[in-house]
């Protein structure tokens, strides 16, 4: 399984910076901290593009 990590992202759990990465299992997007182990998951209907009002969006990268 191949991680991506999320440049710059939080733990919730244990505070630790740069420990996320992002993966893909059985159709759903996971998000784990290789620190803590603290666990996230999300249905791909409902992941979407978040863009704050001062941000352009170029495009959107779908591996």
């Amino acid at each position: 399984m191949k991680k991506r990590f999320i440049a710059g992202a939080t733990c919730p759990k244990c505070k630790a910076r740069d420990t996320m990465a992002l993966y893909k299992e059985h159709g759903v997007e996971k998000v784990t901290c290789v620190s803590c182990g603290m666990e996230m998951t999300q249905p791909e209907e409902q992941v979407e593009p978040q863009v704050r009002s001062t941000e352009q969006v170029i495009g959107v990268f779908k591996p």
